[in-house]
């Protein structure tokens, strides 16, 4: 395997940084599957709507997450499998420890 260049490295390097957050982590693990509004997922992990739109911001200008507008609601889902895959692959590594 060739080594990446430098962009490379420190793009992947802020794309586990994103990951590294637990409540990043609660709202990804909430939208697996799912498209749901703020205050569904808010109440889901038992946080503040104004704090999970704080997450949601930096996962969605990170690209992990994408959202539509449904009536008056926005709601937020995974923007793609690699989401879901990253986070499956972190979960199954630490049934393996």
């Amino acid at each position: 395997m060739k080594l990446l260049d430098e962009d490379k490295i420190i793009d992947l390097s802020e794309l586990f940084k994103i990951f590294g957050d637990s409540t990043r982590i609660k709202i990804i693990n909430v939208l697996l599957g799912k498209c749901l509004c703020v205050n569904d997922i808010a109440n889901t992990i038992n946080m503040s709507q104004s704090a999970v739109s704080h997450q949601l911001r930096i996962l969605k200008s990170s690209k992990l997450v994408k959202c539509k507008k449904i009536g008056k609601e926005v709601h937020y889902f995974l923007s793609d499998e690699h989401v879901e895959k990253i986070f499956k692959l972190g979960w199954e590594h630490l049934d393996e420890i």
